[in-house]
């Protein structure tokens, strides 16, 4: 592995980009210049983060392509980044998604309240942003990114999106400045604790999950922690900001919200709450397998009665994340790699359904179900990726979302009966939110008003290709991503101090059965 500092260089490019597109002389709506720069260091950056995937060492230490600086002195914190499979796994997502959605927004920019330059130098601030936070080592690097991250994304939604665009914009920023300043409180916290050992105060991750904290005072700091990512997840009861955002955000924002930034709430369950307070996170399971039973069922009863389709897609993911926080808070291997599995799969599936429907309301000039009908016999292409992104979010076999939905259910039921008999209903309901909104829409005698809508072309077809190929080949054949996930698993579940179950049967005493 050589010295170059490729997460640096990964986490920069991006950010670069942003500046250069964002000087670049302010063109017309539709002028191509700042799109194929947007696009060009979005592409640079994939290449980047393939030769880091490329050459991680499945097993060799678990943090790898390290990079240590010192930050300020005063606080111990340190410019510290690095991945292990987790990180990996999402820094993946993230490059992959990047380029999809600036090419399939090639025109979603010009009509915002802003030059279509702003519109595609956030989305490369939000990857290079995206790319720091998975890959950080250091708690308060962490936290600053964490929060940078809004910036962004509040401007893609407030200055691109649809009506009430403000009013959605301004809502997930004071859900999301909640969440955020209960992890501060947290974090100031850990540097108090920390700077009661010999070594002084530190912010990274390696020192602080040695450091031995008292048990109210663990819990305290975890509840800060758990409660910012639950808002970011999203999960019932914190997750109301999710529906409004998505239904006045650009297609592509939503799959950069949901596919991504939402990512950050379940990776930090993981990389935070689990690593830092092994403790309090088994107190807290109990609770945390409640709602995220709960935040399955909510989300998928209410997609079903939603009349708007990007409403309706945010809904879904509601539940989707209920099932990934299922598997990790049953701390089992099964459980663990479903859903870090899970976080990927889920992002390509939603990605593809935002995208399509994206170009389906474009066409038609409504987002409201009742306003389509026989979209298929004028749209054939359109309508087969629309099925295809449906079935693989209801996590059909064969497509890659079931294979991580199976692990966490068997990661359930491995760890409680009754949790899991309720989270196989969301399958039931996934069936149905998705084949009653492609029936409604796609199925039927051709309603006038849908009879001009022309197919996907080209380029919308070249941008969700991508995403499709992914979710079948992972569909058949998910190992190169469980082998860089699975040594993960391991060391999480021996830092948390739990171990699988052994089996009721031991094979030993199952072999004298046999033999006698």
């Amino acid at each position: 592995m050589s010295s170059f500092p490729w997460l640096t260089v990964a986490i920069l490019l991006p950010i670069v980009g942003a500046a250069v597109v964002a000087l670049l002389p302010k063109r017309e709506p539709g002028a191509a210049l700042p799109k194929q720069v947007a696009l060009g260091f979005s592409l640079v950056t994939f290449v980047v983060v393939a030769i880091v995937g490329l050459s991680f060492d499945v097993g060799g230490p678990r943090y790898q392509f390290t990079e240590t600086h010192e930050w300020i002195r005063a606080f111990g914190a340190f410019y510290a980044v690095g991945v292990d499979g987790i990180g990996l796994v999402l820094l993946l997502l993230t490059a992959v998604l990047s380029p999809v959605v600036i090419l399939a927004s090639w025109h979603d920019g010009d009509g915002g309240r802003w030059s279509v330059n702003a519109f595609f130098a956030w989305m490369l601030a939000l990857e290079g942003l995206a790319i720091g936070v998975f890959a950080a080592l250091d708690v308060f690097l962490f936290y600053v990114l964490f929060e940078a991250t809004l910036i962004p994304i509040y401007f893609l939604i407030g200055g691109f999106g649809g009506p009430r665009r403000s009013y959605a914009a301004v809502k997930f920023l004071l859900f999301s400045l909640l969440g955020g300043l209960l992890m501060l409180a947290s974090v100031v916290g850990l540097y108090v604790q920390s700077a009661k050992t010999p070594s002084g105060p530190t912010y990274l991750l390696t020192e602080l999950s040695k450091i031995d904290i008292s048990t109210d005072v663990g819990r305290w700091l975890f509840l800060g922690f758990f409660i910012a990512f639950a808002i970011k997840a999203p999960m019932v009861p914190v997750h109301t900001w999710l529906p409004d955002a998505a239904d006045e955000a650009s297609p592509g924002t939503s799959v950069l919200l949901v596919s991504i930034l939402d990512k950050i709430g379940t990776f930090g369950m993981i990389r935070f709450c689990l690593q830092l307070f092994p403790e309090a996170s088994k107190w807290a399971t109990p609770v945390v397998l409640v709602l995220a039973v709960i935040s399955v069922l909510y989300g998928a009863i209410a997609a079903i009665g939603q009349k708007s389709i990007p409403r309706l897609i945010a809904y879904t993911s509601v539940s989707h994340f209920g099932f990934i926080v299922l598997g990790i808070f049953v701390l089992n291997s099964y459980g663990q790699a479903g859903s870090m599995l899970y976080m990927f799969n889920h992002g390509l599936s939603t990605a593809a359904l935002f995208l399509v429907t994206g170009f389906l309301i474009s066409r038609r000039g409504s987002r409201f179900i009742p306003d389509f009908g026989g979209v298929e016999k004028v749209a054939p292409v359109l309508a087969g990726i629309f099925l295809v992104a449906g079935l693989s979010s209801l996590s059909l076999p064969g497509l890659s979302p079931f294979i991580s939905e199976f692990l966490v259910l068997l990661g359930t039921f491995t760890h409680n009966f009754w949790y899991a008999l309720f989270a196989v209903l969301g399958i039931v309901l996934a069936a149905l939110y998705i084949l009653l909104m492609y029936q409604r829409t796609m199925t039927g005698p051709t309603r006038p008003e849908v009879a001009g809508v022309k197919d996907l072309g080209l380029r919308e077809v070249s941008a969700l290709a991508p995403l499709l190929v992914l979710i079948v080949l992972l569909g058949f054949y998910p190992k190169p991503l469980t082998s860089i996930i699975n040594p993960a698993v391991a060391d999480t579940l021996q830092q948390v101090g739990v171990q699988d179950p052994k089996p009721a049967v031991p094979a030993s005493a199952s072999g004298e059965e046999n033999a006698q």
